[in-house]
């Protein structure tokens, strides 16, 4: 009788660890970033100023990463957070995003010349975001995740404040390309490690275009590279996150840099890149990521992934040279 009332009691845990688990393991909705940033402005008393948008998404973000269903499980000790995998490689990719884009913040995007000040709340979001995304405590990565997302919030009042011009964004072209390129270099990577996984060989072509370059050690001719099998969903939900980020941000650059795509003629390729972009987020309907050969029987999530992104990562170098040369 005592062996049934326990094993009873452990099954109906079970289940209930379980359906948390499902309840947890959801992706946040996409929302419009203008109609939330004018929302917000609304609310505070701020006028929607150069930048605003953009600034605003990073709040959003933020804000998706830490307050959604089961909050932030990437430094979960106890179940069910402790054994999920997608979601956790899922905040990884956004926190990627926010990480890469606070530095572009803090580097470019505040500041006019390479010899001008940065901005005081910019200098301190960053190391912040950049805290490790796995500390349970003493402190936990969620207060300083909080704490980064603080600091851009009295950016974003003080940008939007005509008292104080020290905070600023400037909408150039040079500023959105070289955050353009920290994306391009992102989305090059993910478009490796999500191709391999069904293995490839590649040749060594870091020294390639410089007949007098030379690196440290030297390093095999043709390598194989083949994501192991229990990173092939990790490795997606990674790349399904930083898009997830990236969509939102790209359509508040095109909202704040309006003016220098039009100059540019460059409005029609940044829409394009969202456009390669957008099924990336496309409900995933199979209760697991299949890692079927390239022209097999199964499908290839990863596969699948991978083109999106190249496809971006490709107009993402395009729209560049247009920034440059236009």
């Amino acid at each position: 009788m005592i062996r049934k009332t326990v094993s009873g009691v452990l099954a109906l845990v079970l289940t209930g660890y379980v359906g948390v688990g499902w309840w947890w393991d959801a992706e946040p909705a996409e929302f419009d970033v203008v109609e939330k940033a004018n929302q917000y402005a609304n609310k505070n008393g701020h006028r929607p100023v150069t930048g605003y948008v953009m600034t605003h998404t990073m709040l959003a973000l933020g804000d998706a990463l830490l307050e959604k269903r089961g909050g932030y499980l990437s430094n979960d000790k106890f179940p069910p957070g402790v054994v999920m995998d997608n979601m956790p490689a899922w905040e990884f990719g956004v926190l990627t995003q926010l990480r890469d884009t606070s530095r572009s913040f803090r580097i470019d995007l505040s500041r006019s010349q390479s010899q001008s000040i940065e901005d005081k709340d910019l200098a301190e979001a960053e190391p912040k975001l950049s805290f490790d995304n796995s500390s349970w405590a003493f402190p936990p990565s969620e207060s300083e995740y909080r704490d980064g997302i603080r600091h851009f919030s009295r950016y974003l009042d003080r940008l939007a404040d005509p008292a104080q011009p020290k905070a600023q964004f400037y909408a150039r072209a040079d500023n959105l390309a070289h955050w353009l390129e920290s994306v391009e270099t992102r989305l090059g990577s993910l478009s490796q490690r999500l191709s391999a996984s069904v293995g490839k060989r590649q040749l060594n072509i870091d020294l390639a275009g410089d007949a007098a370059a030379t690196q440290s050690t030297s390093a095999p001719v043709d390598e194989e590279y083949k994501t192991p099998w229990l990173e092939l969903d990790a490795v997606f939900y990674e790349a399904r996150g930083y898009t997830w980020a990236l969509l939102h941000l790209l359509r508040a650059a095109e909202n704040d840099f309006g003016d220098v795509l039009d100059n540019k003629n460059a409005r029609v390729s940044l829409q394009q890149v969202i456009r390669e972009l957008e099924p990336s987020q496309q409900t995933v309907s199979s209760p697991m990521i299949l890692n079927g050969d390239g022209m097999g029987l199964l499908a290839n999530h990863s596969l699948v992934m991978a083109s999106f992104v190249s496809r971006a990562n490709g107009g993402i170098t395009d729209l560049r040279v247009l920034l440059a040369s236009g």
